[in-house]
């Protein structure tokens, strides 16, 4: 009788285990490739993670995008030198015993004078306009300089069809723009003086022979 007892008590024992081991949870094999799975919990001190919040990940909290670089020179005449440098010296052929920046940069004050300090006073003519260009110190050079220079620049290559001269003053210089039909004489008063001295594609050649030393001021 105590036999049986002992054996009945050993597989109510089995049966119990049996039981507590069905329930517990199937853990999920990691999922193949192509197959879906539960992912795994992110551990967020792995290094892998550490790598990724560091500063060399692109769009992050470093520097040295293309968004993060000026492009501006900051001042114009500055830019154009630096244009002018750049063609330069992407030029196997420049000869730099030759190389004048110093009169190119000359030449960009006198720019400045004539557009933002001359006085310029425009009356119309028959053919198109005069104007008295006067300044004075250093302007009145400048005028000097430069507009009698473009007027023969205009003249030379008859630009739409006009005639340009200049005539002496005690402090600057009368210019004359005429042209033959009625609709180029409109479009020389409409365009007035500054108009009329940026008229032309000269002017980006004539500062890179100045540099080239090809050319005196």
């Amino acid at each position: 009788m105590n036999t049986f007892v002992r054996r009945c008590a050993i597989v109510a024992a089995v049966a119990a285990l049996s039981t507590a081991v069905l329930a517990l949870p199937i853990l999920a094999a990691p999922p193949q490739d192509g197959q879906a799975g539960t992912p795994p919990m992110m551990d967020h001190s792995m290094p892998g993670m550490m790598q990724h919040h560091g500063p060399g990940m692109p769009g992050m909290h470093g520097h040295g995008s293309a968004a993060d670089e000026p492009t501006l020179p900051g001042q114009d005449a500055f830019g154009a030198i630096q244009e002018i440098v750049r063609i330069l010296e992407a030029d196997p052929k420049t000869d730099w015993s030759k190389v004048d920046l110093e009169a190119l940069r000359q030449h960009l004050i006198d720019m400045n004078d004539v557009t933002l300090k001359a006085d310029a006073a425009a009356k119309p003519v028959d053919g198109g306009l005069e104007i008295a260009v006067t300044g004075s110190g250093r302007t009145v050079e400048a005028i000097q300089r430069m507009v009698p220079a473009h007027a023969h620049e205009i003249d030379r290559a008859h630009l739409n069809g006009w005639s340009a001269k200049t005539d002496p003053l005690p402090n600057g210089v009368l210019l004359t723009v005429t042209a033959g039909s009625v609709k180029e004489a409109q479009h020389i008063r409409g365009l007035g003086f500054i108009g009329i001295m940026v008229s032309g594609h000269h002017h980006q050649p004539h500062h890179l022979a100045m540099a080239r030393g090809e050319i005196v001021h």
